[in-house]
Protein backbone atom coordinates (compact mmCIF):
# COMPACT_ATOMS: atom_id res chain seq x y z
CA UNK A 1 0.00 0.00 0.00
CA UNK A 2 1.36 3.42 -0.90
CA UNK A 3 1.84 6.06 1.79
CA UNK A 4 -1.02 8.54 2.21
CA UNK A 5 -0.62 11.90 0.59
CA UNK A 6 -0.96 15.00 2.70
CA UNK A 7 -1.99 18.17 0.97
CA UNK A 8 -1.42 21.40 2.77
CA UNK A 9 -3.19 24.50 1.56
CA UNK A 10 -1.25 27.69 2.05
CA UNK A 11 -3.25 30.89 2.28
CA UNK A 12 -2.14 34.44 2.51
CA UNK A 13 -2.41 35.65 6.13
CA UNK A 14 -5.21 38.12 5.44
CA UNK A 15 -7.04 36.13 2.78
CA UNK A 16 -9.52 34.52 5.16
CA UNK A 17 -10.14 37.78 7.01
CA UNK A 18 -10.74 39.59 3.72
CA UNK A 19 -13.23 36.93 2.61
CA UNK A 20 -15.09 37.17 5.92
CA UNK A 21 -15.18 40.97 5.73
CA UNK A 22 -16.50 40.85 2.17
CA UNK A 23 -19.20 38.36 3.15
CA UNK A 24 -20.18 40.48 6.15
CA UNK A 25 -20.47 43.58 3.95
CA UNK A 26 -22.57 41.72 1.37
CA UNK A 27 -24.84 40.35 4.10
CA UNK A 28 -25.34 43.87 5.48
CA UNK A 29 -26.15 45.15 1.99
CA UNK A 30 -28.70 42.40 1.39
CA UNK A 31 -30.31 43.01 4.79
CA UNK A 32 -30.57 46.71 4.03
CA UNK A 33 -32.19 46.07 0.66
CA UNK A 34 -34.60 43.60 2.26
CA UNK A 35 -35.54 46.08 5.01
CA UNK A 36 -36.20 48.80 2.45
CA UNK A 37 -38.30 46.43 0.34
CA UNK A 38 -40.39 45.46 3.37
CA UNK A 39 -40.85 49.13 4.23
CA UNK A 40 -42.01 49.96 0.72
CA UNK A 41 -44.73 47.29 0.85
CA UNK A 42 -45.87 48.01 4.42
CA UNK A 43 -49.23 49.68 5.01
CA UNK A 44 -48.05 51.76 7.97
CA UNK A 45 -45.26 52.03 10.55
CA UNK A 46 -46.70 49.34 12.83
CA UNK A 47 -47.07 46.95 9.91
CA UNK A 48 -43.49 47.65 8.86
CA UNK A 49 -42.16 47.11 12.37
CA UNK A 50 -43.95 43.79 12.81
CA UNK A 51 -42.88 42.51 9.38
CA UNK A 52 -39.26 43.47 10.00
CA UNK A 53 -39.37 41.73 13.39
CA UNK A 54 -40.84 38.56 11.83
CA UNK A 55 -38.04 38.49 9.28
CA UNK A 56 -35.31 39.31 11.78
CA UNK A 57 -34.41 42.54 10.00
CA UNK A 58 -33.47 45.89 11.48
CA UNK A 59 -35.06 49.14 10.31
CA UNK A 60 -31.79 50.97 10.93
CA UNK A 61 -30.09 48.79 8.32
CA UNK A 62 -32.53 50.05 5.70
CA UNK A 63 -31.81 53.66 6.63
CA UNK A 64 -28.07 53.09 6.37
CA UNK A 65 -28.48 51.67 2.86
CA UNK A 66 -28.94 55.19 1.52
CA UNK A 67 -25.48 56.16 2.74
CA UNK A 68 -23.96 53.14 0.97
CA UNK A 69 -25.82 53.62 -2.35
Amino acid sequence: MSPARHITLIHEPGEFAEARAAEKAENARQSAVAARTVASYSQNADDCQSLLAMLGLDALAGKQARVCD
